[in-house]
């Protein structure tokens, strides 16, 4: 087995935990955006699966759609994790370096957190498991 072997199953490993976690969310979609998987509700993206790296940052990370003020908090409180990914940064999104240890439980909070930022506040209340109002 290469090297290059153990990337393609890190990285097929990485993409079915994500896949698992963003399309668990209701009416989430995927598909290919600027190459790269990425996560949808009704239209609107909520995470980018940068798992080649993308540009200057070539280790596996995601971009997730954030609340206002919550990209400052992470990336001040773990610089070494999160950052302010180009294009979308000036959003307030996030984001979420991959390499090293993989915290499923924290990808699952920054997923639904992004999920949450995005979605129509109906989808949102039924994830809550509250009746959506009509």
């Amino acid at each position: 087995m290469t090297d290059d072997d153990d990337a393609d199953r890190d990285e097929s490993e990485l993409l079915a935990g994500i896949r698992s976690i963003c399309l668990g969310f209701p009416e989430a979609t995927e598909r290919l955006s600027h190459g790269t998987p990425t996560f949808f509700v009704r239209g609107k993206t909520f995470v980018y699966a940068w798992l080649d790296g993308h540009h200057d940052n070539a280790f596996p990370h995601l971009w997730c759609a954030a609340a206002p003020g919550v990209q400052d908090a992470l990336v001040t409180s773990e610089p070494s994790r999160f950052f302010r990914p180009p294009y979308v940064g000036h959003r307030g999104w996030i984001g979420m370096r991959l390499d090293g240890s993989v915290d499923w439980d924290e990808i699952a909070e920054v997923g639904e957190d992004a999920y949450r930022a995005v979605a129509p506040k109906r989808l949102v209340a039924g994830l809550d498991g509250a009746e959506p109002a009509p």
